[in-house]
């Protein structure tokens, strides 16, 4: 006879559920879940329901494409905002990171990834065709590449680069590599990660 690991299929489904978090393993899984069998059924409820309110109402800026509660993002909606500037990121993540240093006050455009062959995502996968759009619109000076200085980060770059090109009146930098090589954006300290963006240079597009 096959022991059962769990007294309960609902435990076992619930756990099941959790454990496809990201970072989340069957035995962290089983944690959470336990816990939350402790809890008061209103606490419950208001996770539940605060989950299913994000996945039923968040929105993404139409401008930037990050995320936010109405149709514009209080970044872009933000009048103290230099719109001039433009700050390239693969993800919300990065946006975040970025914020937290408290060194850029221009505008952001979330790619929604990067070009990754490896992984089946092309240009017309990710969000480059709305930044440069934004580009032709007038209006802005300078757009910042903040990828991950990857080599997927770096294809992407040259893209984009090759895409903005015939503005020629727009400066395209990137951002400077105090960013160890290989490393993603949403890891680095801030500190270093607020200089890179201080530090920034003309991007080389050879």
């Amino acid at each position: 006879m096959i022991q059962q690991p769990y007294s309960s299929q609902l435990l076992e489904k619930a756990v099941t559920e959790f454990a496809k978090l990201p970072g989340i393993g069957k035995k962290t899984a089983l944690r959470l879940v336990l816990w939350m069998l402790r809890q008061e059924d209103s606490e419950v409820e208001q996770f539940t329901e605060a989950v299913a309110r994000m996945k039923r109402e968040i929105k993404y800026c139409h401008t930037c494409h990050n995320i936010s509660d109405s149709d514009t993002c209080p970044i872009c909606s933000d009048s103290r905002r230099d719109a001039s500037t433009i700050c390239v990121v693969e993800n919300v993540r990065d946006v975040m990171a970025i914020e937290n240093t408290m060194q850029f006050k221009g505008l952001y455009h979330v790619l929604g990834g990067i070009i990754s062959p490896m992984d089946g995502m092309g240009p017309s996968d990710i969000e480059i065709e709305s930044l440069v759009q934004r580009v032709a619109a007038g209006g802005v000076k300078e757009v910042i590449l903040a990828l991950s200085p990857t080599m997927e980060g770096d294809t992407t770059n040259f893209y984009i680069y090759r895409k903005l090109a015939p503005y020629g009146d727009v400066k395209i930098s990137v951002i400077a590599r105090g960013i160890a090589v290989g490393n993603e954006l949403e890891y680095t300290d801030e500190v270093t990660l607020g200089r890179s963006i201080q530090n920034r240079i003309l991007f080389e597009g050879k």
